[in-house]
């Protein structure tokens, strides 16, 4: 199982394939296992790189809330990078995982050569959006804190989403600090960035998907020349809801933007 230590966290990663790299980053409370159906298409063209955030599956839950954070997320995709020697990447993830890839890019455009938002929306540029996003997020954190006796610990998977169901995680700890640190939002920053993007893009959303679909749209309209792709029949795991016809409009994006070698 690669490892990859990042100052005593160690982050587990999985690479498949060889050719330019491609890095994708699951949602929050999931883990890279999620993206199993996406493997086998895209390892035939790209070096995919798909890894466990911190606090989630087979990475470290590190005691500190403070090593919990978007920096340190963003931080652990560039080091990933490093550790497969790719100086750039496509960069996509889902939920979370796409709001990470957003950020990655406003930290490292350099390094980012397209960019795969699933399911995902940007953040927030009001404040009290942003504040009541949080404190879901935190009652979240709660309820993973809370005795195993009321109620807390980790979900009955059978009462989860697709991408969750998947997810093993070894206590709830670690989603707990995630949910603090990593899912919380502190600024503008990744919505204000997107009409930068100056790099392919391509926002997917699944067609039941409710409560992301208007943030896809203003993704896509916002974003230079961004494509935008929904997925019928899918919820907000549209790569596992439908992951055929989900694989087709990836790789047609992929195919179109010139990016399969």
């Amino acid at each position: 199982m690669p490892m990859l230590d990042r100052d005593g966290v160690k982050i587990h990663y999985e690479v498949a394939g060889d050719g330019p790299a491609l890095i994708l980053t699951h949602g929050y409370s999931s883990t890279a296992e999620m993206w199993a159906g996406q493997i086998e298409p895209l390892s035939r063209h790209f070096k995919v790189i798909t890894w466990d955030m911190r606090g989630h599956g087979d990475s470290d839950y590190p005691t500190d809330q403070a090593a919990y954070s978007e920096e340190a997320t963003v931080a652990d995709m560039a080091a990933l990078l490093d550790a497969v020697g790719a100086k750039d990447a496509i960069v996509g993830g889902l939920s979370l995982g796409g709001y990470m890839s957003l950020a990655f890019n406003a930290t490292h455009p350099e390094r980012t050569r397209a960019l795969l938002i699933i399911d995902t929306g940007p953040g927030y540029k009001n404040d009290q959006a942003r504040d009541g996003w949080n404190a879901n997020a935190i009652r979240r954190a709660e309820r993973f804190e809370a005795p195993i006796s009321e109620g807390g610990g980790l979900p009955d998977p059978a009462k989860l989403g697709a991408e969750v169901r998947l997810a093993r995680h070894r206590d709830a700890t670690g989603l707990a600090r995630a949910a603090r640190g990593m899912l919380t939002q502190r600024n503008a920053r990744v919505i204000e960035s997107l009409p930068t993007v100056a790099v392919p893009a391509v926002v997917i959303v699944g067609a039941d998907d409710t409560p992301f679909l208007a943030a896809s749209d203003y993704m896509a309209a916002k974003i230079p020349g961004a494509k935008k792709v929904v997925i019928e029949g899918a919820g907000h795991s549209a790569n596992i809801d439908q992951p055929a016809a989900f694989n087709e409009a990836l790789m047609g994006f992929l195919g179109e933007a010139g990016l399969i070698p």
